[in-house]
């Protein structure tokens, strides 16, 4: 073997790289000095792009295939080479595999809460997260905006700034939609599409692009999210005491799964409000209130009758001066004494004012009972 041939075996002859990591975007392949031979193997595999820079300026991009380094298939390289000629010196360049497959399930959410105004709730506090997927589209532009000279570029070195990026335009478009919170996540895909064509041309200036963008999940702060937990629950059981009985049926289910936290004292509050519950259920029904029904200690006692009404009280209005008060057997003696006609002025509390007796409906039949006066005599 010549000395020539010894020298020529130092060169790389084969360029290539295999993935073995999920989250490398871009590896620089390693080699002495920058050496590259000249009709080297390059082989590029699909989901990659190789990219050469020489002497700090971007030279090649090659696509997936098999290619031999010479002149007719490296027109920048050569050009900066200035080769005429096909010859078999080395050459020293960096070469850069970028992975251009889809990088799945990356990750954003909002560090902190997004302030909106709600039209029910009013101004609230939402917090939302979500996935993306991630690929290279221009090898060359990512190389020159993003990597530069990092050998070993992982998702985890981008993946930040896109989510700020998401982030941002993301809290603009759901603080400017005006929907309802109850009503978002009904509008998930809509709001995602919205994000996705906002923040398409910023990705893109970095040579990337997001083929698919999730809103996985918009929240309330815990605090709102119990209390319209307590408001569902009003809701399901129809009314306050409904409600109270609900409370009380899971207060006494907490107690009794906890029997040694309160001792006798909360044994005694449950049977307390057992029996509350109880007497309660026994004057209602599954849909309601039973007319009439009795309180469950006297529930085989009939109920007493209601007591009678108030008699109305009647004041008589004569001369410019009042008397009474009278009751109704009062004024009936009076009209067969003669000394109440139906053209008398009467007055009761809760009436309008004072009106004539003839023309009072309640009145008016004891004028009509008068007796008639006594026969004439025999003969």
């Amino acid at each position: 073997m010549s000395l020539f041939d010894l020298f020529r075996g130092e060169f790389i002859d084969v360029i290539e790289w295999t993935d073995n990591t999920r989250d490398t975007i871009v590896w620089r392949f390693p080699r002495r000095d920058n050496a590259i031979k000249y009709g080297a193997k390059l082989t590029v595999r699909e989901g990659q792009s190789a990219v050469f820079v020489h002497e700090g300026q971007l030279a090649d991009v090659f696509s997936p295939g098999l290619y031999q380094l010479e002149t007719n298939n490296m027109p920048v390289l050569t050009t900066l080479q200035h080769w005429d000629h096909g010859f078999s010196s080395p050459f020293k360049s960096e070469v850069y595999f970028v992975n251009t497959r889809q990088f799945t399930d990356l990750k954003w959410g909002t560090r902190n809460p997004i302030m909106c105004r709600d039209p029910e709730f009013g101004p609230v506090r939402l917090r939302a997260y979500g996935s993306y997927t991630m690929r290279v589209a221009d090898p060359g532009k990512f190389m020159v905006e993003i990597v530069g000279t990092d050998g070993e570029f992982t998702t985890e070195e981008i993946s930040f700034q896109i989510r700020n990026i998401i982030v941002t335009h993301f809290s603009q478009i759901i603080a400017a939609s005006g929907i309802p919170v109850l009503d978002m996540a009904a509008n998930n895909l809509d709001l995602a599409k919205l994000v996705h064509e906002k923040i398409a041309p910023m990705v893109a200036a970095y040579g990337l692009e997001l083929p698919a963008f999730m809103i996985e999940n918009i929240s309330l702060p815990t605090e709102v999210e119990a209390a319209l937990d307590k408001r569902s629950s009003a809701s399901v059981a129809g009314d306050l005491s409904r409600y109270t009985d609900f409370s009380a049926a899971e207060a006494m289910t907490k107690a009794a799964e906890n029997p040694g936290g309160g001792g006798g004292m909360a044994a005694g509050m449950g049977m307390g409000m057992g029996m509350a519950m109880a007497e309660r259920m026994a004057r209602s029904g599954p849909w309601g209130p039973i007319p009439n029904a009795a309180p469950a200690a006297q529930a085989g006692t009939p109920a007493p009758p209601p007591p009678p009404a108030a008699e109305p009280r009647w004041h008589i209005a004569e001369g410019g001066a009042t008397k009474g008060p009278f009751t109704q057997l009062e004024l009936e003696k009076m009209v067969a004494a003669g000394s109440l006609t139906p053209e008398t002025y009467v007055w009761t509390p809760g009436s309008a004012g004072w009106a004539h007796a003839g023309k009072i409906a309640e009145l008016a039949p004891i004028f009509s009972q008068i007796p008639p006066p006594p026969p004439p005599p025999a003969g």
